[in-house]
């Protein structure tokens, strides 16, 4: 059976289902040009980081695109990219919509001197009214792989509500310094039971370590890829309130309301259960200068083996 054959089938197993792929892409900087990493160019061809992942998400069989952005940015994230990704999209019958996180859209008053975004969770929170579907979430900066979004979109038609990619810890590191990865404790039918936040975990010659503690690089890491249903944007926002009432009165300036740590909270009382689907493919991500070669390596290597097309989305 050919690739293209292949694809299809994959997109109509779960066409009569609609699903969303959610971008959080309002940390995009106001000013569009150099510097900013989720605008950097990782093929000869122009694409970003972001267009690979839609490419993925719509083989896999998502249908719908939703990015969050702040209203401030919108004319030239859709002069950048918008446009650009709806013209594709059309070919393909995959809709594209946005949601504009805000700072002040908040269950309370907006601390004096506050400037610090609310985090991922508020993020999600901004879509809410135009999640009516099964969704993958996503960082727009991040690269993670044709296994995860396939994993997750059918298991998600297949009726699963919470479930979250787990990538091996060793295909998720850097070469040029630490990084935070939030290793995943699973019990024996690969429910999460725990997301344990490690900072500082550098390669060694053996595999990995933090603070001189050698770590195990078979491990699954969380890299904020999560399945979840408009059922739990309820839980999400009733969440969001209550975040508000207890962590923002002590910590007014730098309290995030982060999807990991509120399900981290949720697996604790018992109040949800999210299956870990394993992804054997090597997440990319720009944490340091120093990371843009590599990446940019790693996207060649991925065009000559023929995993993508030189002209992206004509696969699809």
């Amino acid at each position: 059976m050919c690739i293209a054959q292949k694809n299809m089938n994959k997109r109509n197993k779960g066409e009569n289902m609609q699903t969303t792929l959610l971008i959080m892409a309002a940390g995009i900087g106001s000013r569009f040009g150099g510097g900013i990493k989720q605008l950097e160019k990782v093929d000869e061809n122009g694409h970003i980081i972001m267009d690979y992942s839609i490419h993925d998400a719509i083989e896999a069989g998502f249908n719908k695109i939703v990015f969050i952005i702040r209203k401030d940015i919108e004319d030239e994230f859709k002069n950048v990219i918008g446009d650009r990704i709806e013209a594709v999209c059309a070919e393909h019958n995959v809709t594209v919509d946005y949601a504009f996180q805000d700072i002040n859209d908040i269950p309370g008053t907006l601390p004096e001197g506050r400037t610090k975004p609310w985090g991922t969770g508020q993020a999600v929170l901004a879509a809410k009214d135009i999640l009516t579907t099964p969704f993958i979430v996503i960082n727009a900066d991040d690269y993670y792989g044709k296994e995860g979004f396939s994993a997750v979109h059918e298991y998600l038609v297949s009726g699963g509500e919470s479930c979250m990619a787990g990538f091996v810890l060793k295909n998720t590191l850097s070469d040029n310094g630490g990084v935070t990865r939030g290793i995943c404790k699973m019990d024996a039918q690969n429910n999460l039971t725990e997301v344990v936040e490690t900072k500082n975990i550098v390669k060694t010659s053996e595999g990995a370590e933090t603070e001189g503690i050698r770590l195990d690089t078979d491990s699954l890491v969380s890299m904020n890829m999560w399945g979840l249903t408009p059922g739990f944007l309820k839980v999400l926002e009733k969440g969001f309130a209550e975040f508000f009432e207890k962590e923002v009165v002590t910590n007014p300036l730098k309290a995030e309301y982060l999807i990991p740590t509120f399900i981290g909270e949720l697996l604790e009382q018992g109040k949800m259960s999210v299956k870990v689907l394993r992804s054997n493919d090597t997440w990319y991500g720009m944490t340091y200068k120093e990371d843009v070669a590599a990446v940019k390596n790693s996207f060649k290597e991925m065009l000559e083996k023929g995993i993508y097309k030189e002209d992206l989305f004509s696969d699809l």
